[in-house]
């Protein structure tokens, strides 16, 4: 088995690929990493995806509606940016995500494995199972392709 391809958001692949701009209009559920200071001021959180990835204080929890526990950490400064809040405790991402398939990362391998580095840690994932995302201040993320297929729908 061949080693992940390493991406972080200054791999100059990412200026290679062809990403393409797209919107949601899903509204998630939302909370707040607030732990008084006596408890710890971050906490590794497994994903249902498999990452586990660090949530800090003042980052935001996010879950789709129908799957509240299954819980992942957006970056403070970049939630504020790209998202919006519809209500208490829910919000719908505002911003556009530039998203591109994984396989453009691995020359078409479905299998091959490619391990990203987020904000929130390093996810590593099958090409052929996600999209490669990338947000506004360049911020990489994967993105599985059952939810782009799903959620996302291409800016004209």
């Amino acid at each position: 088995m061949t080693e992940p391809i390493f991406l972080t958001s200054e791999s100059p692949i990412l200026d290679t690929l062809n990403f393409k701009p797209h919107r949601t209009s899903v509204v998630r559920r939302m909370k707040p990493f607030l732990p008084p200071p006596s408890e710890p001021q971050t906490v590794d959180i497994k994903t249902s995806w498999g990452s586990v990835l660090t949530v800090k204080y003042g980052d935001m929890l996010l879950s789709e509606i129908d799957s509240p526990n299954d819980l992942w950490p957006v970056d403070a400064k970049i939630f504020d940016e790209t998202y919006i809040v519809t209500e208490p405790g829910y919000c719908i991402k505002s911003a556009v995500t530039m998203l591109v398939p994984m396989t453009d990362v691995t020359n078409g391998d479905e299998d091959g494995l490619v391990t990203v580095e987020t904000l929130e840690g390093q996810q590593t994932v099958r090409a052929g199972d996600y999209y490669l995302a990338r947000g506004v201040k360049g911020e990489i993320w994967s993105f599985p392709k059952e939810k782009v297929n799903t959620m996302m729908k291409p800016v004209e």
